[in-house]
């Protein structure tokens, strides 16, 4: 058993599985950890990860990418809008206002939402886990930006259901650094927390927080972020460098009117920006960038960072922000921990030294520390695992209220509203709230995020959902009932109404309980004392309290409807077969390929003595024959066709096939016979052997030698005959034939020695002895006579 934990990126994703003897970070099918987070869809299947990044530069309309910028987002935002403007694929509005993605997938135009390619996406991980774990995993932790609104989550919680995966929590990426971090720890204190900062700088997006360790504690004091800064800007102000200076180069050339060029340009100033990293001076050089023309130029690190004065601008605001909302000033932080693809940056730790006065440190491994914080988590989650107690105590970084109209003295809804801050920024999470309303008929309540200008990007919605509270069942005295409602804070960072009851209380009557008796009272048996007709028993009056759930229907932006999402799930076991279907077709397409060519380099070298001339002939026509079939009419067939053309050629190889490893194995398993009847005709003469009987034996010793003549006579008959002939013994003949040897004889040679008979006790004559004579009358007594035993008595019912 094991948990999976995924740190899902925007340009690559990793997976953490936590086992019994810790946290292991998985390889992909390219031995690498970093899977990219990229979907291609072609005429017959779909390609995910590793093989989806292979498709991007030859089939970039059809490969998705940039898949965590826009799940969970309406195609208005201009964030989206901008975001779409460089990418390849082609993206339209849903009836519902959310994107969808266009591709050409087995042969007729198809559209997909965000959320069903990031199912395709995690389906990806999740084989990848299993296929390196050896079993099927279903409980993961997915890793989400603090950044995240409760629509974005419940996307991501949706594509999870539809990928087969149960998500145990969404949690914020840089909580599950911080807890890869200090569940290691063994000096933090016991009182006094130590402080600590981490900034994660990833591809697309900067996030920051502070934690306060304890001894097996962590508490997140504060968050700071910015949405839309990461590597890729960048990676952007090198290509619009190169960019500009190519076109000057190559007289008019634009690499932005060519996606695939673009693609690559983008690729090379990655690759460029690391080098800068760690050298002063760095070249980029691209062969046939556009138009058969190739580029080549340099860049310094000075340069690189005089370009990048505006990202750069960006990266000290949330880190300030983030430091004076956890109401500590830069001394009292510890240390700061610094990840991410993009930190590595030297500009970027130079901005992060600045803010909190002190060099960032690098104990962290800045890739994987993602996925390992979240498969701690699920292993903390899962009952399967015993981990070390370590509390996470997270914080919510919006401030989420909820709203819902006044009611008068009877009950009845006015259209005055009301709006309550019930998780303020930085809420510990998960955390549930309570509050009493007096309401006679059904009401709604909004929840919202506060002060969306600040919390939230241009566009979106500051709505989180809508409940529907009601019908509330009337009281049976006519008061107006309480509705006591519980408000939820989840693991996910979802908010949302968890229950609503109708409370009623009423005043009862209630008999009066029998105290016990006292010392000296009568007691159970005693008669009891006279009652007359008119007494009545006394009782008291007591309130109770009953309480009726009352029905919650919830409207969630965002969310995929029970019918949607049964429907995706299939729909994505349906493409998952038919990938698995495809795959299957081109190993069996591939071992025909294979067979051709080695078959062909045998018939020359180890297997030629072994054919007669016109056989490699004639097979070596066939293997001619269908190589040119599998690169003209035999390019795109079924997976049945594959394997009967595989049989059909085995038909001709195999006979030879099996005449040279036949050669190569008869020698052995003769003398493997001849071994073993050697062994046994040795035993029927040794000494050690005389108590088995002698027809026994001789049966044995008939047995080997019977066989032994059988094996040299086929040997001879094999010996005479060509290498090119049919085969006069098979080795699985010889093989028989030792075994019938070994049932034989083994049994007879296995009977232990009988066990030896004891020495029999010499007997022993009675002394006489003389006696004077008796009287009359008197017995005679024997002076060695034993008394006679008594009878043998049993107790007869």
């Amino acid at each position: 058993m094991s948990v999976a934990g995924f740190d899902f990126g925007n340009d690559t994703s990793e997976i953490g599985l936590a086992r019994r003897k810790g946290i292991d970070v998985v390889l992909n099918s390219e031995s690498k950890r970093e899977t990219p987070s990229m979907v291609s869809f072609s005429n017959k299947q779909r390609f995910l990860g590793v093989q989806g990044a292979n498709c991007l530069s030859m089939n970039p309309k059809n490969t998705i990418f940039n898949l965590k910028t826009l799940i969970g987002r309406k195609f208005s935002e201009p964030g989206v809008q901008a975001e779409l403007a460089t990418c390849p694929f082609k993206v339209t509005e849903s009836p519902e206002g959310w994107p969808e993605v266009n591709v050409l997938y087995m042969d007729e135009p198809r559209k997909f939402t965000v959320e069903k390619i990031v199912a395709m996406l995690l389906s990806d991980l999740k084989t990848i886990a299993e296929n390196d774990q050896g079993s099927k995993i279903s409980d993961c932790v997915i890793s989400v930006p603090v950044y995240f609104t409760d629509t974005q989550r419940r996307a991501l919680l949706d594509a999870a259901t539809v990928s087969g995966l149960n998500c145990l929590r969404l949690m914020h990426e840089t909580t599950a650094t911080a807890l890869a971090y200090g569940i290691y720890k063994t000096d933090l204190p016991e009182k006094d927390a130590i402080n600590v900062g981490f900034v994660d700088v990833g591809q697309s997006s900067l996030q920051c927080c502070i934690v306060a360790f304890k001894k097996g504690q962590l508490k997140v004091l504060s968050h700071g972020y910015d949405r839309t800064l990461g590597g890729r800007d960048f990676d952007k102000v090198l290509v619009d460098k190169f960019a500009a200076e190519f076109k000057a180069k190559s007289g008019g050339c634009d690499v932005f009117s060519n996606s695939r060029a673009l693609l690559r340009l983008r690729v090379a100033c990655e690759k460029l920006k690391k080098v800068l990293s760690a050298n002063a001076e760095a070249p980029i050089n691209i062969e046939c960038l556009m138009d058969e023309r190739d580029f080549s130029s340099k860049c310094t690190r000075e340069e690189f960072e005089a370009l990048s004065v505006e990202p750069l601008s960006r990266v000290e605001k949330p880190l300030l922000e983030c430091l004076a909302a956890s109401g500590l000033t830069a001394a009292d932080i510890e240390n700061v921990e610094l990840v991410g693809s993009a930190s590595r940056v030297p500009a970027i730790v130079a901005c992060v030294q600045k803010v909190f006065e002190k060099e960032p440190r690098r104990t962290l491994n800045a890739s994987e520390c993602v996925a390992k914080g979240c498969a701690l988590q699920g292993a903390m989650l899962s009952p399967t695992f015993k981990v070390r107690e370590f509390e996470v105590q997270d914080a919510h970084p919006f401030p989420v209220s909820f709203s819902w109209k006044k009611a008068d003295d009877e009950g009845k809804i006015t259209d005055e509203i009301t709006t309550q801050t019930l998780f303020p920024k930085n809420h510990v999470l998960p955390s549930t709230k309570v509050m009493n309303l007096c309401r006679s008929a059904p009401f709604d309540m909004v929840c919202s995020v506060e002060d969306p200008e600040t919390n939230l990007l241009p566009g979106m919605s500051p709505e989180l959902g809508t409940f529907q509270v009601g019908p509330i069942p009337a009281t049976k005295t006519g008061e107006t009932p309480k509705v006591k409602v519980t408000f939820k804070l989840n693991l996910h960072g979802c908010a949302y109404i968890e229950s609503a009851q109708a409370i009623e209380e009423e005043i009862v009557e209630v008999p009066i309980q029998k105290t016990e008796k006292k010392e000296g009272e009568a007691k159970e048996g005693d008669a009891a004392p006279m009652e007359t007709e008119g007494d009545e028993p006394k009782t008291e009056k007591k309130k109770k309290t009953k309480k009726i759930d009352v029905p919650i229907k919830s409207v969630t932006p965002g969310a995929m409807s029970p019918t949607d999402l049964q429907a995706a799930v299939e729909k994505e076991y349906e493409m998952a077969l038919q990938d698995r279907v495809m795959e299957e077709t081109k190993d069996r397409k591939n071992a025909v390929e294979e067979y051709v060519y080695n078959m062909r380099n045998k018939l020359y070298a180890e297997l030629e003595s072994y054919v007669t001339e016109p056989a490699r002939e004639a097979l070596c026509a066939k293997l001619q024959e269908t190589e040119d079939w599998l690169y003209e009419d035999g390019e795109d067939e079924t997976k049945g066709v594959y394997v009967a053309k595989l049989e059909e050629l085995n038909k001709l190889g195999a006979p030879i096939e099996e005449r040279y490893k036949e050669s190569e194995l008869r020698g052995p398993a003769a003398s493997g016979l001849t071994a073993v009847a050697d062994s046994y005709m040795a035993q029927c003469s040794d000494p050690k052997y005389e108590h088995i009987d002698a027809a026994d034996k001789d049966k044995v010793y008939k047995e080997c030698e019977t066989a032994k003549t059988w094996l040299a006579d086929k040997l001879a008959q094999q010996a005479a005959l060509a290498k090119t002939a049919e085969l006069a013994v098979l080795t699985r003949d010889i093989t028989a034939k030792k075994e019938t040897i070994e049932r034989f004889c083994k049994p007879i040679m296995s009977k232990p020695k009988p066990a030896p008979k004891p020495d029999p006790k010499p007997e022993t004559k009675p002394e006489e002895t003389t006696e004077a004579p008796k009287a009359e009358g008197e017995p005679m007594e024997t002076e060695a006579a034993e008394p006679e035993p008594a009878p043998m008595q049993a107790d007869i019912d």
